[in-house]
């Protein structure tokens, strides 16, 4: 069931409306403060706001740029339920961030109306959000399989070596101790890689194969001259 947020320092109001969108299906929640009205927008995440734009201590305009700028509630389209009709009434409200504005006293037919067309916008949101998700995953995946495999293909090499050399009559304990030091250096490239990108807050994604992204990996890559031989190209 879809929720509504409805916020108003007059109980009357809260009241109507309640009835007014319960009776159409969706399930509300009243506030008669704004600072209660964030509270709930941040721990209830309603997928609808209405909003009074007149209330003493905390105007709605000043609740509505609070949640706006909120990361947690910014999707969340919110309307302006006012008595202040004029152009630069709704355009200071408009330019706050507000999706839509119904003025005082409202028509049941229209009320509806918009309340359906942000639920509609709403939906559009959390879809593209869910999408944006899917894609950090997938990309984030792919960078890190083509990251690391490198040395994990090292660690790998190394590890046989190690096994053949214990096998030896002779161990000798440069070669192990050969090998130790490539597996040393593949786990630093591998925690470096882990670390690099949690690190990255917002990923920017580039092409990777066909239709597939992968996260643009700001990473220094290590001279060639610098890393090891495979350990499957030496006697040891």
């Amino acid at each position: 069931m879809k929720k509504v947020l409805v916020v108003d320092d007059l109980p009357e109001n809260v009241f109507m409306l309640q009835d007014r969108l319960e009776n159409e299906g969706y399930s509300v929640m009243p506030a008669y403060d704004g600072k209660t009205a964030i509270e709930k927008a941040v721990s209830e995440l309603p997928d609808l706001i209405l909003l009074d734009v007149m209330m003493p201590e905390m105007s709605g305009i000043e609740v509505l740029q609070t949640l706006t700028a909120n990361s947690t509630t910014s999707h969340i389209p919110i309307i302006l339920v006012t008595a202040k009709s004029s152009a630069e009434d709704v355009k200071a409200g408009l330019e706050a961030g507000a999706f839509d504005y119904i003025k005082k006293p409202f028509n049941r037919i229209e009320l509806i109306a918009r309340v359906n067309s942000a639920m509609k916008l709403s939906d559009a949101r959390k879809l593209l959000i869910e999408l944006e998700q899917k894609n950090t995953y997938t990309a984030t995946v792919v960078t890190t399989n083509h990251k690391i495999k490198q040395p994990l293909t090292l660690i790998s090499l190394s590890t046989a070596a190690i096994k053949r050399e214990l096998r030896k009559p002779e161990i000798s304990p440069d070669a192990i101790t050969k090998r130790l030091g490539y597996i040393e250096t593949a786990i630093k490239e591998i925690t470096d890689v882990l670390n690099h990108l949690n690190s990255i807050k917002k990923p920017i994604f580039s092409d990777y194969v066909k239709n597939i992204k992968m996260i643009d990996y700001d990473y220094k890559e290590e001279k060639e001259t610098d890393l090891p031989a495979p350990a499957g190209n030496e006697s040891n």
